[in-house]
């Protein structure tokens, strides 16, 4: 994978008259919390996406899994788009709120699939169990691999069951690094980026460009490059990918949104 320092990476950059940034929060922006229930703010973050949102010729948008109230506390920076939930659940630029599809249809039979995850992981350490509204997730990094993969199996299993009895309802299962997620179909951050640059146009010319760390990223990474923008995938994840650079870590990542503040500066 290449460098983002590459000059025609850089060229790419500087030849834009706009950017429209594209970040993903956790992994991207900021180290992992302890826990996905975890928030805390980072002000040294805030303050350099509200110097990017400032910048004239800068438009942000942060697309996470996290629910939107999380990322309306991590991020309290106006004017900018929001999308919580992969994209299910938005704050508009103006602060107005929209869902995308409808709550109640989907939170009773991801309310099932929680109750039986829980009475599965009952008594065993190193799960945590996330309720996102929308979505229910298991996290297992933390539990006995031997044992992560056998609970996720059976876990996957009792799902497919509930969801098969559950249509027309459209839910799917999503994996990753020792995760399981019970979602909408809709949960897809290509279709996102999709949605976002069809419904909220900005000036013409605006370059998109995409940060991401992981495999719910690189399904964006097609929307973005097939739209002229530039991808760049973060950490050790998404070391082979399909993005144009490469950088290694929040902490690049944000030394790199400086660089480009600076390149620009007004």
């Amino acid at each position: 994978m290449i460098s983002c320092e590459k000059r025609s990476i850089v060229q790419r950059l500087a030849d834009a008259p706009y950017l429209w940034l594209f970040l993903d929060y956790d992994g991207t922006l900021a180290d992992f919390a302890a826990t996905p229930e975890e928030v805390i703010p980072d002000g040294e973050l805030i303050a350099l996406i509200a110097e990017l949102e400032a910048h004239p010729d800068i438009r942000v948008s942060i697309i996470s899994g996290r629910r939107l109230a999380h990322i309306q506390e991590l991020v309290p920076v106006e004017g900018i788009l929001k999308a919580g939930s992969y994209g299910l659940e938005l704050q508009t630029p103006d602060g107005s709120t929209l869902n995308r599809i409808e709550y109640e249809v989907v939170r009773p039979v991801v309310a099932r699939i929680k109750e039986r995850w829980e009475d599965l992981l009952a008594g065993r350490g190193g799960f945590f169990l996330e309720d996102k509204g929308w979505t229910a997730a298991i996290h297992a990094k933390d539990a006995d691999p031997e044992e992560a993969m056998a609970v996720l199996k059976q876990a996957e299993h009792e799902a497919t069951e509930l969801l098969l009895e559950s249509e027309p309802v459209r839910l799917k299962l999503q994996g990753g690094h020792l995760f399981l997620e019970c979602a909408p179909r809709e949960v897809d951050k290509k279709r996102t980026v999709a949605y976002m640059l069809d419904s909220f146009p900005w000036n013409a010319g605006a370059l998109p460009v995409y940060l991401g760390d992981d495999d719910k990223d690189e399904v964006a990474f097609e929307a973005v490059q097939a739209a002229g923008g530039l991808v760049v995938a973060v950490g050790e994840r998404l070391k082979e990918s399909t993005a144009d650079c490469w950088l290694a870590s929040p902490k690049e990542v944000r030394n790199w949104l400086r660089n480009l503040l600076e390149a620009r500066a007004v």
